[in-house]
């Protein structure tokens, strides 16, 4: 019945999408923006309860980084409910499972315990790549997650790294590829409670609220306003996911580049720029009336 009642719901939104309009005053703000980037952009953004959108270049193809990683917490929600795996469960780290990196998981010794809700708060907050390899495995990997994407309606939202088959993909995307579309289509899916069932959908939209890296979007709304999200960047691409739960009704929307002409990794990096002007855009257009404005002094935290 649970499942069922999803695939209904799904398609109502399916459904509901051909009824939505372009907000081209919101458009009309950011197309100039994205047109003066060097690199290939784009942006696919939501307003729920106008049911209005903005999409350019929203159905091409762009490396996910990390934002994968939303889709490999749904497909370890998905073994949660086959009633194959438990979210409190405790787990035994292996050095075979370590990612070399700076990430927290990695500094664990051999066979030490931790439990799964504590890796999966790795993998979303601090964007532990250790604890995300070992919880794709854990999900079935990159084959099973799939499976599940399609079976839900995603054509492009793929997991390519570790995944048979997908070897061509991962050379030319990385960990995984999507649309802006199907990105935030995925975001909104949680945040509406019809991913896996409602309570699964809760938690993962609880776990999605604690991003440690919020310096580029997430600085561009009151820190009273609740968001969640899920970045992804490597040398050439920097994207994010973001939903905003507005005062006067809730948007979401995923910004994606690619072949980024400029790979530096300060803070004034063009596409980090980019996805901070584009997010203050977005908010001041849907909150007119709201005299907050980003401090540029909190960007140096």
């Amino acid at each position: 019945m649970k499942r069922l009642a999803t695939t209904l719901i799904c398609c109502l939104l399916f459904v509901a999408a051909f009824s939505q309009k372009t907000d081209k005053k919101l458009e009309a703000i950011l197309a100039p923006m994205l047109k003066d980037f060097h690199g290939q952009v784009g942006i696919y953004v939501h307003h729920l309860k106008k049911n209005k959108i903005v999409a350019i270049d929203a159905d091409t193809l762009f490396p996910t980084a990390s934002m994968i990683k939303t889709t490999i917490q749904a497909g370890i929600f998905n073994k949660i409910a086959a009633g194959e795996l438990k979210y409190n469960q405790e787990l035994i780290y292996k050095d075979s499972l370590l990612y070399a990196g700076e990430d927290i998981l990695g500094s664990f010794k051999n066979g030490e315990k931790i439990y799964l809700d504590k890796v999966l708060m790795l993998m979303l907050t601090m964007s532990d790549n250790t604890a995300s390899l070992w919880l794709q495995g854990l999900a079935g990997g990159g084959l099973t997650i799939n499976s599940w994407l399609e079976a839900n309606g995603f054509k492009q939202l793929r997991v390519n790294s570790r995944t048979p088959g997908r070897e061509v993909n991962r050379k030319q995307y990385g960990w995984g590829q999507t649309t802006p579309y199907e990105m935030a289509r995925l975001m909104e899916m949680i945040y509406r409670g019809v991913v896996i069932d409602k309570n699964s959908s809760e938690r993962m939209y609880r776990n999605l609220t604690r991003n440690y890296w919020d310096g580029q979007g997430l600085l561009q709304v009151p820190e009273n306003v609740r968001t969640a999200s899920k970045n992804g960047a490597v040398d050439e691409s920097r994207s994010e996911v973001i939903m905003v739960n507005a005062p006067h009704g809730d948007y979401v929307y995923c910004i994606a580049t690619k072949n980024n002409a400029d790979q530096s990794w300060n803070r004034d990096n063009e596409a980090w720029q980019l996805l901070r002007r584009v997010g203050y855009a977005i908010w001041k257009h849907y909150e007119p009336n709201s005299k907050w404005k980003p401090d540029p002094g909190v960007g140096k935290f």
